[in-house]
């Protein structure tokens, strides 16, 4: 299953750590392939892919979160030999933060957690755009910036592709943990200065999420900061996980090298 689940373009040979992304709503693993470019040579970068788009388009989406959480879950644990590091977007922040909880609980809790453009677990479940028409769904991802309006008035790409829009939406809409299981891990929240899904102080609640360092940072920019700023959250998430990398030490047979 880990195939399934995750894309990595450009393997490092013993990465001192690792950096996973995982995608918004309706998002892809392909975006993020372009990232290794802008991130040091030992770090190695993988992209989650979440199933009923691009390669896993014959599989339905996931309609429940604890099983996608499941299963990206299983597929990072052989990855945590090395320091890792989840960044997660929108509706990925929340699977990287439940996917922190789970490889916790497994002892292999990751080396830094990244949410980006998101409120943090114990806000209130709100949105019901996930219930709109086709049109309302549309109108709504070309609001927030991460897709072109032209490609989606065709009818065809809408059946392809709002499907699995439509189901992360409505796990990203209902999602809500009254009460939190705190990580230890660090945890740092990025969001856009005009982003209209969250703000500084929402951003910042993430901090109760941790018994562990907390940081916010803030780029110009909407919900999709990161897309006309990329070289600065990539130094941003180089440096983070070059950190994690070095507060944990190498495996013995490597440090004999």
């Amino acid at each position: 299953m880990t195939d399934a689940w995750l894309r990595c373009r450009t393997p490092r040979h013993k990465p001192s750590a690792r950096l996973v992304c995982l995608p918004h709503a309706g998002g892809t693993a392909g975006p993020y392939a372009a990232w290794s470019a802008g991130l040091p040579e030992d770090v190695e970068l993988s992209a989650v892919q979440y199933p009923g788009r691009e390669d896993r388009l014959s599989e339905p989406p996931a309609d429940d979160l604890r099983t996608l959480v499941a299963g990206v879950s299983a597929a990072l644990l052989p990855l945590t030999d090395r320091p890792l590091v989840l960044f997660g977007h929108s509706f990925g922040a929340a699977v990287a933060y439940e996917t922190a909880c789970v490889l916790t609980a497994w002892g292999a809790a990751p080396g830094h957690l990244v949410v980006s453009g998101r409120r943090a677990p114990s806000a209130p479940a709100r949105g019901d755009m996930h219930t709109r028409p086709d049109d309302e769904l549309v109108a709504e991802l070309v609001r927030l910036g991460g897709t072109r309006g032209g490609l989606l008035a065709d009818p065809a790409v809408r059946a392809v592709y709002l499907p699995a829009v439509r189901a992360d939406f409505r796990l990203a809409e209902t999602y809500h943990r009254a009460t939190p299981r705190p990580l230890h891990c660090p945890v740092t929240a990025v969001l856009g200065d005009a982003d209209t899904e969250v703000d500084e102080a929402q951003a910042g609640s993430w901090s109760h999420h941790t018994t562990g360092p907390f940081a916010l940072h803030t780029f110009p920019g909407g919900h999709f900061y990161f897309t006309p700023r990329r070289e600065p959250v990539l130094r941003l998430l180089a440096d983070l996980t070059r950190t994690a990398a070095g507060a944990r030490p190498q495996p013995e047979s490597e440090n004999l090298s």
